[in-house]
Formats: C-alpha cells, sequence, structure tokens
C-alpha cells in the first residue's frame, strides 16, 4: 500500500522567489497527487466493507484500483518532488555548497539530504548549508523539515547548527571538530555532544572551505556543478522514494 507524505504547507518556493508559473505547475503536480490518494482511500474503504459482506471478488477488484491509485499518487508526488528541487537548485539559484529543501516533504526532505551529503563528501565538500525555511507557509506555522535535518545530522554523527537566518542549518561534514558560525540564540545540535567550534566567526558571508567568486566566468562554472549535484543525486533519491512508497498492501 502506498504511503501519503507529510504536506507542508502552500508555498513550496524560497520566499524570495517570485514565480507564479512554477508555482502553479508545483501545486497542479501535489493536488494530483492528493486527487489519487482520495480515490486510493476510497476504493480501500469499499474493499474492506465489500469483504465484510462476504464479496470476495469484488474487494480484490477495489483493492487493486486503490494501490493503482496509490501508484499514480506516489508518481504525481515524485514529478513534483523533481520539479521543485530543480527549480529551487539549479540554474545558478544557490550556491554549490548550499540546498534549499522548500516545497519537500519531509520524507523526500531527508532522502535528499542524505544523497546529497554522500555527494558532498565523495567530492570533498567540508560543509553544507541546507536551507529549510522557518515554517511561515507550513501548517500552523511549525518548522517540519528543520527538525528531520537536525535528525539526519545526529545519525550520522555531524556538527550542525542554526545560521543566523533560522530557515538554514549549517552541516560540518569533516565528521570532527571544526570552526561553526557563531551562536545565534537559535537551536544547535543536540544529543552528539557538539557545540560550535572555537575559531574567528567567518566574514564577508563565508564558511570554512568556502571561496568567493572572483569573476562571472566561475560563477558560471560554479553553476555548471550545481547542475551536476541535481542530476546526479535526483535519480537516485526517486528510486528510493518509490521503493518505500510502493509496498504492497
Amino acid at each position: 500500500m502506498s504511503h501519503e507524505m507529510s504536506y507542508m504547507g502552500p508555498r513550496a518556493f524560497n520566499h524570495d522567489r517570485d514565480d507564479d508559473a512554477a508555482e502553479v505547475e508545483y501545486d497542479r503536480l501535489r493536488n494530483l497527487a492528493r486527487q489519487e490518494a482520495s480515490k486510493r482511500n476510497s476504493c480501500f474503504q469499499q474493499s474492506q466493507e465489500a469483504y465484510s459482506s462476504g464479496d470476495g471478488a469484488r474487494a480484490k477488484e477495489l483493492s487493486e484500483q486503490g494501490k493503482a491509485h496509490g501508484r499514480k499518487m506516489d508518481e504525481y508526488n515524485k514529478q513534483a518532488s523533481e520539479f521543485i528541487f530543480r527549480e529551487n537548485n539549479a540554474n545558478g539559484r544557490v550556491p554549490e555548497d548550499t540546498i534549499d529543501l522548500h516545497g519537500q516533504f519531509v520524507e523526500e526532505a531527508e532522502e535528499i539530504l542524505e544523497e546529497r551529503i554522500k555527494y558532498a563528501k565523495a567530492h570533498g565538500q567540508t560543509h553544507l548549508h541546507v536551507i529549510v525555511g522557518k515554517g511561515n507557509h507550513s501548517a500552523n506555522h511549525v518548522q517540519k523539515i528543520k527538525p528531520r535535518v537536525e535528525q539526519v545530522c545526529r545519525e550520522l554523527g555531524l556538527q550542525y547548527a542554526t545560521e543566523e537566518n533560522a530557515g538554514r542549518i549549517y552541516v560540518n561534514l569533516t565528521g570532527g571538530p571544526a570552526d561553526m558560525p557563531p551562536s545565534s540564540g537559535h537551536g544547535q545540535g543536540q544529543g552528539q555532544g557538539h557545540g560550535y567550534g572555537h575559531g574567528q566567526a567567518p566574514t564577508s558571508g563565508q564558511y570554512p572551505g568556502q571561496q568567493q567568486p572572483h569573476h562571472q566566468q566561475q560563477q558560471g562554472g560554479q553553476q555548471n556543478e550545481i547542475e551536476q549535484v541535481v542530476n546526479a543525486i535526483l535519480p537516485r533519491v526517486l528510486r528510493k522514494l518509490e521503493k518505500a512508497c510502493c509496498t504492497i498492501m
């Protein structure tokens, strides 16, 4: 049986962006997924009723219909996740050491982050800025992605800290003590005994291992690297989500 994912609220893009056409397409895909979820649930309920009344053949037929709707739901959610990830992370919209998880369901965000961390480590990156949002557009204005990102960091033994912008998390990928952003009064990594580093605070918006672009040509190269990151991690993420969601009832 397919599983619905946690709805994150209506706003899928970084608040700094104004892209109504992309927002409409994202909403269309998520709405189609919710419609299929509703049809799936209705079929399963009718299947149970048919089984209870002794009509096994009808129960089986309705169950198969429900599974089909579940697969369609999963496919629409996959399309929405991939679409919003590309919109928020490709085309030079974020630096190469940053990942934007706006618009992802919690489960999707977890899978994407894990793959992004693997990619970053494999390519010698020392840190990662994770844009999780402040929860302003989520149900009850509660941050749902941020706690999951922190959980992933704890499970992987990585230091992390909320940045001055409460909607961003700095993740240290070195696996050992290292300079972290200065405390801004927000939460930091707990459970691993990790705190902020004792080095000097980064200057000019830079963090350890981050180099400031020198000219437009270098920025173009950075954009190509970001595109490579997106293209590298998305197929693996979508395969993992498909296996997790498309289980048999």
